[in-house]
């Protein structure tokens, strides 16, 4: 007895390695069992637009914890440009700390406009001490007479500021809070976004995550099916919270392990990503590259691991 049933455990698992290797990410409309599937994903939990986590607004200006006023006034020293994967090149102090501005600040005439419990959120940047090191003009360098009399520098006329939240050279999580708050390139504008593959690998507080072309997180949906054919059970209401990922080239990708990378067409025509054959999503909570507001919604929504596997799902 015992022998035929691993006999008919062992033909099962090889038939479904068949399947998954001649009929995954097929191209047509899937079955009428994944449609069925998808009308009884809303009481399966699909989520909504809410975090898991902390989301960098507690109070309001993006950090909730506090620094004492020796941190607040760390000087700048010799200030240097970095290259960041995601923001091209951004200015540092002499510590390699992302230096930031504010969008309701203004550069003619400089003028700051972060106080009180903003400026512990967002120390502002000792223009004392501070020299231009290689990639930036002292021309751009300058200073900002604050409201309590100390002296703040400004990049391009922009008051310059460090974050809360970041505690290791070269971390940029201040980038975008509140839609206010980016790093500073070397010029004194915005750091902008460096162009991604369609889907990339970014380090995360769950590890490596894979994301798309705006480094947003992507996701794979439990309720979903991998083969003999990706069917996606996430339909109607569930697609506004959990956009589909669309079709990337195989060659635009990067990190990614190339094993059931391919669309395929789903029942309301549209043409979603797959990764080892899993449908793609990002998560509408996600505001930020790198959020993983998404990870656990529902028990059934988690971000994808490079080689395509659901990190931390049950197994």
């Amino acid at each position: 007895m015992n022998t035929s049933w691993r006999s008919a455990s062992l033909v099962a698992a090889a038939a479904a390695v068949l399947a998954l290797t001649t009929a995954c990410g097929q191209e047509g409309a899937p079955s009428a069992g994944g449609q069925n599937v998808g009308a009884t994903a809303q009481a399966g939990g699909f989520g909504s637009a809410g975090t898991s986590g902390d989301n960098g607004i507690g109070n309001g200006y993006g950090a909730n914890g506090r620094q004492d006023s020796a941190d607040a006034a760390q000087p700048a020293g010799e200030l240097a440009v970095a290259a960041d994967a995601q923001l091209g090149k951004v200015v540092t102090d002499s510590a390699g700390m992302t230096l930031y501005r504010f969008d309701d600040d203004t550069a003619k005439p400089p003028n700051s406009h972060c106080e009180a419990d903003c400026a512990t959120a967002w120390p502002p940047v000792p223009a004392d001490d501070a020299t231009a090191g290689a990639g930036i003009d002292k021309a751009l360098l300058g200073q900002v007479t604050r409201a309590d009399g100390t002296k703040q520098l400004t990049i391009g006329g922009w008051p310059a500021y460090r974050y809360a939240k970041d505690t290791k050279a070269g971390q940029t999580s201040g980038q975008g809070v509140n839609g206010k708050w980016f790093a500073l390139a070397p010029d004194g504008k915005k750091a902008s976004l460096a162009k991604l593959p369609g889907l990339s690998v970014k380090k995360t507080e769950l590890g490596d995550v894979v994301v798309d072309k705006n480094g947003m997180t992507v996701y794979r949906f439990t309720k979903d099916q991998a083969w003999p054919k990706s069917v996606s059970a996430c339909t109607g209401s569930c697609l506004e919270k959990w956009p589909a990922v669309a079709p990337v080239a195989s060659d635009d990708t990067k990190g990614v392990v190339k094993k059931g990378l391919m669309p395929f067409t789903r029942p309301d025509g549209v043409k979603q990503m797959t990764v080892n054959c899993w449908p793609l999503y990002t998560f509408s909570g996600d505001k930020l590259p790198g959020d993983v507001n998404g990870q656990g919604v529902g028990g059934t929504w988690f971000a994808v691991s490079p080689d395509g596997k659901a990190i931390g799902a049950p197994q």
